[in-house]
């Protein structure tokens, strides 16, 4: 484990519905977990998911990015673009449906990549992109943002 690992903690009204998505869909492996909590590696991050009641889940705001409704509270995982290609096959499998469907952003300019949002069933949302220049993850010189 990256002694950089995060941890990130998500309120979710069914952990066997969790556990399907995270452990099955996604196949985090997992970890620790009692009655009320569960966690899972996901993809080398500690990730937790905590019993709520489902009154309590938060509402989703958005932000537009690109032309989407992007969520504006997200998480999710930079891949490498064939591990990308390996998931959407997973997810189209699994029945999994598109919180924004799996597309190009910023095709031809600079930080290009793959990105899709799908929502856990408490209704999280979880971003999985890939960058055509991994080296572009983190540039700031030569982006321009429509």
């Amino acid at each position: 484990m990256p002694s950089t690992a995060f941890h990130l903690a998500l309120p979710v009204d069914d952990l066997d519905a969790a556990e399907t998505f995270y452990g099955g869909v996604l196949s985090c492996p997992r970890g620790r977990s009692s009655p009320r909590w569960t966690d899972y590696d996901f993809y080398g991050h500690q990730l937790v998911v905590h019993k709520v009641d489902s009154e309590d889940l938060p509402a989703v705001a958005r932000n537009h990015v690109d032309e989407d409704a992007v969520p504006a509270s997200h998480f999710g995982v930079v891949l490498d673009w064939d591990d990308w290609d390996n998931l959407q096959s997973r997810l189209k499998t699994a029945g999994v449906k598109y919180a924004i469907d799996p597309k190009t952003r910023f095709a031809g300019r600079q930080g290009e990549q793959r990105t899709c949002f799908v929502r856990d069933p408490a209704g999280n949302h979880l971003e999985f992109k890939c960058f055509r220049n991994p080296e572009m993850l983190f540039a700031t010189e030569g982006f321009e943002y429509k």
